[in-house]
């Protein structure tokens, strides 16, 4: 158990993803204007699954060489800015569409995508928008604005910088959800390049690329377009004005708005497996420099599988004990994880990520079960820590509850093949929870339903192409609700009585929870990624209720690590996955706002820069929210080399500042 518990921080570090910042095609036009920079490629990575992180660098192209002429390298400062000023810019996006489709008063469908954002906008501004993309102006419209007449108009290429101009989408698309017509609806990266009537009430939404609306029709030759062909030096015009938009709109003032608490979330190895503290002198010099910015605390996993290494109800807290003496005379607060974290799957394989449900009350862990275990050792953590929690200095214990110490089956593991986008597998195969899936079929009526699904692919299918998850799948008949029902129950009743025995363990301390948002497949019918993670959310049910009551019931916090991932910071392709990040966090939020459940967050990907803390600041303080609603503390995830390193500390210094409300300074970055 021991040597399985340096992998459970899942979402920083096991894999990495390099992002190509700029193609060809936007260097060459560079290289030709002189002034023109290089849209930056997507930053970030994919949700969290279990024992896979995805960690996000950058990968610099130089110029290719013009012919006849020797090439002109771009200093990295440049490039650096360059990056900054994109990323800020999509923010910006981010936040628009997400007003739109949250005020707009928009005739959209529940889960619209960016596609039907667009068509939206360009319908208002008069333009006709066909089922297949095409667009143009309406008579009435082309009278008013002379668009016919050669209006000039302002370009603006697609979301997605790298995709060709010639490409032309599949003829048909399988598993396209329903409610889509057709493959232009399914997707806005089917875009090619879009435009705007240099009149159109909406030119200061088009700072950013994918805030386009309209979108231009395929097989439509493009060679003598007027809108599409233009001299460099008019194009060069238009990005100068976008980037004279975004340097005054990038930022908003945040002094005076509520104040967030900062926490910083210690490395994995600060104990090691003797349960001894690492590098005591270089983690006091770390805690005098976040305490001279004013970081409100730090948080650290207390591994179960550390302390009680030895035997059954063996504690040995040394390493923690000294620890956290380090932490109190720098006078600041720690959250604490209760890191429990080892279940078959249907290959017959043991997965050593978490304990299985099925043993929550079988006692098979030498005459004890899994929650008396996981009682007894929060017990013993509250009676040696005593002081810390009578001097406040312990001011949350976040219970773990799966794999990653997250809420959800670990339907998807790497160490068995699992890759992004795969829909994973059910996690119902060993002998305890098929015993208690034989009970609840016997009980319904129906024993040949004691099973899993047959028809439901392997960890790397994708919803099409499965019998259980596609589109009228077996996940929406009788035995497919019955067997969902079960399994998501099976979670919600674990979760539930771990949380009952950590409310008696640690009463009158915040205890919390943590959600990982499985946003994959998000856009089909079934949400088959969410399914198997044991989240039974398909398009026509909401599975993110029944938790946040059962949180409510405990007086729980809600930790959600998918609350600043949005569609158009990542390297990830979406339109492949049908993922919507930024959906899936406005749901699971407003399910828990709407019992009034308190929610904290953390960064799901590697943040350094300005653009990416404006991202995170956004999330944590909603704008113009009628209730006022805010998250009441944030975890940066997590200390490293790179974050105390100069430039990357000051901006890390200004965004505390931002969190708890105060005004800062500004300086060129």
């Amino acid at each position: 158990m021991a040597s399985e518990m340096q992998r459970y921080d899942t979402n920083e570090d096991d894999e990495e993803m390099d992002v190509k910042e700029e193609d060809d095609e936007d260097e060459d036009d560079e290289d030709k204007n002189g002034t023109m920079h290089a849209m930056a490629g997507f930053d970030g990575a994919h949700g969290s699954s279990s024992s896979n992180r995805f960690q996000h660098h950058q990968q610099y192209q130089e110029p290719p060489t013009p012919q006849g002429g020797s090439r002109r390298c771009r200093p990295l400062e440049e490039k650096e800015r360059t990056k900054l000023r994109e990323r800020q810019r999509r923010a910006i996006t981010a936040k628009i569409l997400a007003g739109l489709r949250r005020h707009g008063n928009y005739n959209l469908r529940v889960r619209a995508d960016i596609n039907d954002v667009i068509a939206a906008l360009a319908r208002e501004a008069g333009w006709v928008v066909l089922p297949d993309g095409t667009t143009f102006p309406s008579k009435s419209h082309s009278q008013v604005t002379g668009t016919t007449g050669g209006t000039p108009t302002t370009m603006v290429t697609s979301s997605s910088s790298h995709i060709p101009t010639q490409h032309t989408p599949p003829a048909s698309l399988k598993g396209t959800p329903s409610g889509f017509q057709n493959t232009a609806d399914h997707s806005a990266f089917q875009m090619k390049s879009v435009f705007i009537p240099a009149s159109s009430p909406y030119d200061s939404s088009s700072t950013a690329r994918s805030q386009t609306s309209a979108m231009v029709a395929d097989g439509q030759d493009t060679q003598n377009d007027p809108f599409l062909v233009g001299s460099g030096d008019s194009i060069d015009k238009e990005v100068k004005w976008v980037i004279d938009i975004h340097t005054k709109l990038q930022e908003r003032d945040f002094a005076g708005t509520p104040y967030i608490p900062v926490y910083v979330m210690l490395p994995l190895g600060v104990i090691n497996m003797k349960s001894e503290l690492v590098d005591a002198d270089g983690l006091v010099k770390q805690l005098r420099v976040f305490k001279s910015i004013n970081v409100d605390g730090v948080m650290v996993d207390c591994w179960w599988g550390i302390v009680e290494a030895n035997a059954p109800q063996d504690y040995n807290w040394n390493g923690y004990k000294r620890l956290f003496q380090v932490v109190r005379e720098h006078k600041l607060k720690i959250k604490v994880v209760m890191s429990f974290h080892e279940c078959g799957d249907r290959a017959g394989r043991r997965n050593p990520e978490c304990l299985s449900w099925g043993i929550d009350k079988e006692r098979v862990l030498k005459g004890r079960t899994a929650v008396e275990v996981y009682f007894d050792y929060m017990r013993s953590f509250r009676v040696e820590f005593d002081e810390f929690f009578e001097d406040g200095i312990i001011s949350m214990v976040e219970v773990g509850l799966g794999p990653c110490g997250e809420l959800r089956y670990p339907s998807n593991p790497v160490k068995h093949g699992w890759r992004y986008p795969g829909v994973g597998e059910f996690q119902c195969y060993d002998q305890y929870l098929l015993k208690s899936l034989r009970k609840a079929a016997e009980a319904r009526g129906h024993s040949f339903w004691a099973r899993g699904p047959d028809n439901a692919g392997s960890y790397n299918s994708q919803p099409q192409e499965t019998g259980f998850f596609c589109d009228g799948g077996d996940y929406d008949g009788y035995y497919g609700r019955f067997f969902l029902n079960w399994y998501s129950q099976v979670l919600v009743d674990h979760a539930d009585r771990v949380l009952s025995l950590a409310k008696l363990a640690f009463d009158g301390t915040c205890i919390a929870a943590k959600l990982s948002g499985i946003h994959w497949w998000y856009k089909t019918s079934s949400h088959a990624a969410e399914l198997t993670a044991g989240f039974y959310n398909p398009s026509n049910r909401d599975g993110y209720v029944a938790i946040a009551a059962m949180l409510k019931k405990h007086g729980a916090a809600l930790n959600f690590k998918c609350a600043e991932m949005s569609m158009l910071e990542q390297t990830v392709d979406f339109s492949e996955a049908l993922g919507d990040p930024e959906g899936l966090a406005w749901q699971v939020l407003n399910a828990a706002w709407d019992v009034s459940l308190p929610v904290c967050s953390e960064n799901a990907l590697l943040c350094h820069d300005r653009g990416g803390y404006n991202c995170l600041l956004e999330k944590a303080k909603l704008l113009n929210d009628p209730d006022g609603k805010h998250i009441f503390a944030f975890t940066y995830l997590r200390l490293g080399p790179l974050l105390i390193d100069g430039q990357n500390f000051m901006e890390f210094e200004r965004f505390v500042k931002r969190m708890h409300g105060e005004a800062v300074l500004e300086f060129q970055s």
